[in-house]
C-alpha cells in the first residue's frame, strides 16, 4: 500500500494529501453538548435526532434537535419546544418521540416525572408542527397519558407505524413497559378487541426506554436496563411475532467499555432505505464526568447475524462513515 501512495504522488497532478484523503467520519458524540434519549428518525433525505436535554430535572424545559445529510455533518435547530407552549409542563420534559403523517409532526414526549397522578399533573403529551425542526405547540391542552397503568410511569414513549397502519404508543419506566393502540388522530387511545386499553410486555430485567422496530416481518423490542447514572446501564432486546408480544429476553447489545465511556445506553435505531445498514443511536457518560447529567449523543453501527439476531455493538470515538440517504 506505501508503495502504491508512493507511486501515485509521483504522478503528475497527483499529491501524497490526495491519496491518503480520509474518509469522513461523524466522531463520537455526534454533536457539542449534554443530551440524552436521543430519539433518531429519517425525514425525506435527512436524518434528525430528538434527543432529551440532560440537565437538573427543573432545567429540562425544552427541546432541541439536530440534522444531517451524511450523519456527519450536524445542524442544531434550538428550542422546538419548551414548557411556555405546553401550558401542563413544568420540569423533567424527556425523551422525545416523533412521528410525521399527513403533512405533520407530532412529537410525544414526557414532562414533570410524576408519581402520584392523584397529586401531580404530568405524564406522556403530544406537541405539533408543519416542519421537523419546529417550532412545536401543545396539540391537547393536557397529557395524553396521565395514569400509572400496570406500574409503568408514563415517560420513555416509543411511537411504532405498524405494517397495518396501526399506530401504537410503548412506554414506561419503574420496570414497567406497556403497549397502547392510539386513534389514528392521536388524540386518544383505541381498546383492544377484548376491551382493554394498555397491555403490558415487560420483558426479563426491563427498566426503561422502549423502542420496536419491524424486520424481515419480526418486531424487535429493545430496552434499557440498570441504573441511568450506573455503569450497568445498557440495553438489551426481544423479538416477537405481534408488536404485543409475548418477549422473551434474547441478551445485551449494547453497554460500556471501560476504554471509551461508561453507561451507554436509551437507544433508537436507524435503518438507511434501500440498504442494509443499520445505526444505533444512544448515549453515553464520558470517562472523565462524575456528574450524572454529563451524557452525550452519540453513534454506531449494528449489524444482524443470519438467524436475525442482533450483534454485540462495539462502541466506539470514531462513530460512522458519511452515509447520504439514496
Amino acid at each position: 500500500m506505501r508503495k502504491l501512495i508512493l507511486a501515485l504522488a509521483l504522478l503528475p497532478g497527483v499529491s501524497c494529501v490526495t491519496a491518503q484523503k480520509k474518509v469522513a467520519q461523524s466522531g463520537n458524540p455526534i454533536f457539542k453538548g449534554w443530551y440524552a434519549d436521543p430519539e433518531a428518525a429519517i425525514f425525506g433525505k435527512e436524518y434528525w435526532v430528538y434527543p432529551t436535554y440532560s440537565a437538573p430535572y427543573k432545567e429540562q424545559i425544552f427541546f432541541d434537535a439536530f440534522s444531517s445529510k451524511d450523519l456527519v455533518h450536524w445542524t442544531k435547530h434550538s428550542r422546538i419546544l419548551d414548557s411556555q407552549r405546553v401550558s401542563w409542563a413544568h420540569m423533567a420534559m424527556w425523551a422525545p418521540a416523533i412521528v410525521h403523517k399527513e403533512d405533520k409532526y407530532y412529537l410525544f414526549f414526557g414532562a414533570n416525572d410524576i408519581h402520584d397522578p392523584a397529586k401531580e399533573v404530568g405524564g406522556i403529551g403530544v406537541a405539533v408542527s408543519d416542519a421537523p425542526g419546529g417550532p412545536f405547540k401543545d396539540y391537547l391542552g393536557k397529557p395524553l397519558i396521565s395514569e400509572i397503568k400496570n406500574g409503568a410511569q408514563p415517560i420513555d414513549q416509543f411511537v411504532f407505524h405498524d405494517k397495518d397502519g396501526q399506530y401504537y404508543i410503548i412506554y414506561g419506566g419503574w420496570q414497567h413497559c406497556n403497549i397502547a393502540r392510539l386513534k389514528n388522530d392521536f388524540t386518544g387511545l383505541l381498546p383492544y378487541e377484548d376491551g382493554t386499553v394498555y397491555k403490558e410486555i415487560t420483558p426479563e430485567h426491563y427498566v426503561e426506554g422502549p423502542l420496536m422496530f419491524l424486520k424481515d416481518n419480526k418486531y424487535y423490542l429493545m430496552w434499557s436496563e440498570g441504573g441511568w447514572t450506573g455503569p450497568d446501564y445498557c440495553v438489551a432486546y426481544a423479538i416477537a411475532d405481534a408488536p404485543t408480544g409475548p418477549f422473551k429476553r434474547i441478551g445485551k447489545i449494547l453497554q460500556q467499555d471501560a476504554s471509551i465511556a461508561r453507561g451507554a445506553g436509551h437507544n433508537s435505531v436507524l435503518h438507511v432505505p434501500g440498504t442494509d445498514k443499520w445505526y444505533i443511536v444512544y448515549h453515553r457518560r464520558p470517562l472523565t464526568e462524575t456528574d450524572g447529567n454529563h451524557r452525550e449523543t452519540c453513534i454506531d453501527e449494528m449489524h444482524f447475524n443470519e438467524k436475525g439476531e442482533i450483534l454485540p455493538v462495539k462502541i466506539t470515538n470514531e462513530g460512522v462513515r458519511a452515509q447520504v440517504i439514496p
